[in-house]
């Protein structure tokens, strides 16, 4: 709700604590906006019957519509639990003489369904509590509908009325226990798309290389795992290591050297396939994962990138300077599991490294 507008400034007015200590704030917003609720229930009842020319109808309407504006007052003088009791009273009587005065079928003891879900909600515990007034709910509702099948209601309603104030009670029952239900549940939901939010946070932390922003090594591992049980097509395993890395953060520093590492990682993910799954293997080293292709197709793909990291240009201070990487790469054969292959990519990494470095091995 948009600040200083006059919407935001009743609903603050309704939402105004107590100020009393250990109680709490949502309840007694809660109790005022259920008590304006069957205000405005009275309010309606009230010209209803007015249209109607029904006096003693409205007499009791007038009565029902001052009862509550009291309670609406008086939420805002006594603490929030004795606020609390007052409605409960004040609900549970003022259904049971409705009842009696109207009879049955104009639908308002079901606002004693209404009262059940605001004291289930209202409180965390006293569970036997809840039990126990639930159980008397259920009793006086077939109290009050066994008297009402012997007994005429103290006024008598014609038809096109007693409809109406049926249509009434339905649309405020369930508009009530509307309110009651979402302003107790907003913030249980507020609270659990938060740490949705913060799980699926921390989750990606746990997944990610701080410094690159690349996968690491575990979610690699995962995701592996997940890849080669279901594989239907050729994956390509790449496994690139920095040539002379330990030269870079001796000359230059590791400042620079992690320079070089974050740049090597946004090369990665601007110039290989966009399904292409880039990981931080450790220290220097990076694993790449290529779903699709074929060790033909991935070596054409390396050696693009290959020629982009030698165009890199490093500021080392006193001089620029550039990087290469060695790659050894296998292609998946369907049979070989994730130890196997990631021990050959390895050893043709090895190969590189002996061979001269700044080289494709496949």
């Amino acid at each position: 709700m948009k600040e200083n507008t006059v919407l935001s400034t009743v609903y603050k007015k309704i939402c105004k604590d107590t100020g009393n200590q250990n109680e709490s704030a949502r309840l007694i917003a809660v109790v005022r906006f259920l008590t304006l609720c069957l205000l405005t229930h009275s309010l309606s009842c009230c010209i209803l019957v007015s249209i109607t020319g029904h006096i003693g109808a409205l007499c009791f309407c007038a009565l029902s519509l001052v009862l509550f504006l009291a309670v609406f007052v008086l939420s805002y003088r006594g603490s929030t639990f004795t606020s609390y009791c007052i409605l409960n009273i004040c609900i549970l009587l003022w259904t049971i003489i409705n009842v009696l005065t109207f009879g049955w079928n104009i639908g308002v003891q079901h606002f004693l369904v209404v009262l059940l879900v605001f004291v289930f909600f209202s409180k965390y515990k006293f569970e036997a509590a809840k039990v126990t007034y639930a159980g008397i709910l259920f009793a006086l509702r077939l109290c009050l509908y066994y008297y009402c099948k012997y007994h005429e209601p103290s006024i008598l309603l014609d038809e096109p009325l007693g409809s109406a104030m049926q249509i009434v009670n339905t649309f405020f029952v369930f508009l009530a226990m509307g309110l009651v239900a979402y302003l107790f549940s907003s913030s249980t939901q507020e609270m659990e798309g938060k740490l949705i939010a913060y799980n699926k946070k921390l989750q990606k932390q746990a997944s990610l290389d701080p410094l690159t922003g690349l996968f690491n090594r575990r979610r690699t591992m995962e995701y592996l795992e997940n890849l080669l049980s279901n594989v239907e097509t050729q994956v390509s395993i790449c496994l690139c290591d920095i040539d002379h890395f330990k030269r870079v953060n001796d000359t230059y520093g590791h400042n620079v050297g992690d320079v070089v590492l974050r740049t090597l990682s946004d090369t990665f993910r601007k110039r290989l396939p966009p399904d292409t799954f880039i990981s931080r293997w450790g220290g220097e080293e990076f694993l790449l994962i290529f779903p699709r292709l074929n060790g033909d197709e991935t070596s054409t793909v390396l050696n693009i990138l290959r020629q982009k990291i030698r165009e890199i240009t490093f500021d080392g201070g006193e001089e620029q300077f550039t990087v290469s990487l060695t790659y050894g790469l296998v292609e998946y054969d369907f049979h070989s599991d994730i130890t196997t292959l990631l021990k050959e990519a390895d050893e043709k990494l090895y190969a590189g490294k002996e061979g001269g470095r700044d080289r494709i091995v496949f």
